[in-house]
């Protein structure tokens, strides 16, 4: 099995949460492909801007530079350069021929098992995989630590920013021009990943990946969190939604109460277009129901 992981630098102050956090991001991928040597053939690479490449470590093989941004997309004040999400696993696609591609945000680090254990999984015949994070301190600061954050069990986090999935789906997905680095970009992807793979794992009690800190919604930018959300609502639901099967969604096993929960409280969810998927849902039992007691009265009558 063949596993290719891309992540999206970007060189920012070293102070910043960011700044803090990519070294170890590196070091932590580094570490994990690694311990998978032998048993897991991974391919790690980068894709970015041009300014951002001098921050990559040697051991990632460096795609072609991103030639856009959502700046060349649309009008806004506060120029930021956020690479578009399409760009970013596409440039994976198309750097070879691996059966599964990993695309995780530039603060998520890896346990050393991360790709073993993505294997295993893989192979009880999954061909999607979202994991969620592990929370740790804010406490740390350096890649020296990194034994400490693996031993810090963290808490749970409800979002969503570890993609795996077989390499063929992604020529069906439906992003748009989706940027990374701001609210929505994982709704897009989590929703495409329901909508076209065959089996789909959430793999929420597992210690994969770590974050550091806490928080759950970070600060918005406005403009382009309208940007990402307009690009969703008007744009990408509209053509995902004839593909979602509320049956797939993660939680649906749940019973119904607790389900609706647990997609309200995540900002992942949409709650008005889960409760309308569940109503069709409702509505398809239902017609099952009445035409089998139909077709049971229709047999009685002689």
């Amino acid at each position: 099995m063949k596993l290719a992981h891309i992540i999206n630098p970007v060189k920012v102050s070293a102070a910043s949460e960011l700044g803090i956090a990519q070294p170890i991001t590196f070091e932590s991928i580094r570490i994990a492909k690694e311990f998978a040597a032998g048993k897991v053939d991974v391919e790690l690479y980068t894709v970015c801007f041009e300014e951002d490449c001098e921050i990559i470590p040697a051991f990632f093989t460096q795609l072609p530079n991103l030639m856009r941004s959502v700046l060349d997309l649309g009008k806004f004040s506060r120029p930021k350069k956020y690479p578009v999400l399409t760009d970013v696993l596409t440039a994976l696609y198309n750097a070879g021929n691996p059966e599964y591609l990993i695309f995780t945000n530039m603060d998520i680090s890896l346990m050393p098992q991360f790709y073993v254990t993505v294997s295993e999984m893989l192979k009880e015949g999954f061909d999607a995989l979202l994991i969620n994070r592990r929370c740790i301190s804010t406490k740390y600061k350096t890649v020296a630590e990194l034994p400490l954050m693996y031993s810090d069990y963290g808490k749970p986090h409800p979002g969503f920013d570890c993609f795996v999935f077989k390499r063929e789906l992604l020529s069906k997905f439906i992003l748009e021009n989706i940027c990374v680095g701001v609210s929505f970009s994982e709704v897009a992807l989590v929703h495409n990943l329901i909508a076209f793979s065959e089996k789909l794992k959430l793999v929420d009690d597992l210690h994969l990946t770590f974050h550091i800190g806490t928080e759950v919604m970070p600060p918005l930018d406005p403009e382009y969190y309208t940007h990402n959300r307009n690009e969703y609502e008007q744009k990408i639901y509209p053509r995902l939604k004839q593909h979602l099967d509320i049956g797939k969604f993660p939680y649906s096993e749940l019973e119904f109460y607790k389900r609706i929960t647990k997609w309200a409280l995540n900002p992942v969810f949409r709650t008005h277009q889960v409760l309308e998927l569940e109503g069709k849902s409702l509505g398809r039992r239902l017609k099952y129901k009445l035409d089998e007691l139909r077709f049971s009265l229709l047999s009685k009558i002689k």
